[in-house]
């Protein structure tokens, strides 16, 4: 019920307007959002970068319906691009992308997708940085994962996220674990069916151990997203089991959750980026990141009433 109110908030122009006009959104939005411009972005991706700690910067919008919306978002990160190089943050962030942001629901939309993103990993290649594929629902993982496996082929650097809560990801950390890949675990932020995915919050923590012990005993550079105080630690105790030294994997975590969490294991040497979405589309992001997984509202009060 929660999550079907949430979806239809999203889709309504009116309460849209009333919830952008009232006084707490802004204190909401410049919390867990850059901005809405690529300036913006750049702003807090230096201040990440002046702490110690990295970025990885999302330009914000799903679901694109139009091809000249794809382009209008191939071209944002073309010149989000730019502008990391020419600011000297190359080294200090990278871009994550969702094919669905860039065509992949328009009509031949698998190829039209896989062109817009070849062209993002070109430039974050000339720019000296590195693109990673955002996951989205299950029905698109088979897609996400051959259009990476394609893009490696000439630009091997570029990463995926896999999701811990569904029953596919142990086999997929396998196949993804070897030398050079880039993988960025979570546990999964949307609402999926029983029939793919865990539904306990208990199992996914356990599947999300299951699939970090096998990017960690691999050969690849594994990228934990998490906020659990109790992975983080997993996290540590299994980099040290392999004896992996610290910038052989790193920590991701949210802007503005737990940012002094996130400073505390950038200050011991851990290697720690923060996922920076920025784009004027940036309520329907929130909103929907509540409807697919209402739990990401309690995370996100929580991190409203705590520093930590």
């Amino acid at each position: 019920m929660l999550s079907r109110t949430l979806l239809a908030v999203s889709r309504s122009d009116r309460i849209r307007g009333l919830s952008v006009a009232m006084p707490g959104t802004r204190q909401i939005v410049n919390r867990f959002v850059a901005g809405e411009s690529i300036q913006d972005a750049i702003g807090v991706a230096a201040d990440l970068a002046a702490s110690g700690r990295y970025s990885a910067i999302d330009r914000l919008g799903e679901d694109i319906v139009e091809l000249s919306q794809a382009q209008e978002t191939r071209d944002e990160y073309l010149e989000l691009l730019e502008s990391l190089a020419a600011n000297g943050l190359a080294d200090e962030a990278e871009v994550s992308l969702k094919l669905s942001s860039i065509g992949l629901a328009l009509p031949d939309g698998e190829k039209i997708a896989l062109g817009h993103a070849r062209q993002i990993a070109e430039a974050a290649d000339e720019a000296g940085t590195t693109l990673t594929l955002d996951m989205e629902d299950h029905t698109t993982t088979d897609t996400v994962l051959a259009t990476v496996r394609e893009l490696r082929n000439d630009y091997p650097g570029v990463g995926v996220v896999l999701q811990a809560c569904l029953y596919r990801t142990e086999a997929d950390c396998r196949e993804l674990s070897g030398e050079g890949s880039r993988v960025r675990l979570c546990k999964g932020a949307y609402r999926e069916p029983e029939s793919v995915a865990y539904q306990a919050p208990h199992e996914i923590d356990l599947a999300y151990v299951r699939c970090l012990r096998i990017l960690m005993e691999g050969s690849g550079y594994p990228m934990v997203a998490t906020h659990d105080p109790r992975l983080v630690d997993i996290a540590q105790a299994l980099a040290i089991h392999n004896d992996r030294p610290r910038g052989s994997y790193e920590f991701q975590m949210l802007l503005g959750v737990r940012p002094e969490e996130q400073q505390r294991l950038a200050d011991q040497g851990e290697r720690v980026s923060v996922y920076v979405p920025f784009g004027p589309d940036w309520y329907e992001y929130m909103v929907r990141r509540m409807a697919e997984k209402p739990a990401n509202l309690a995370l996100l009060v929580k991190s409203l009433s705590s520093k930590k």
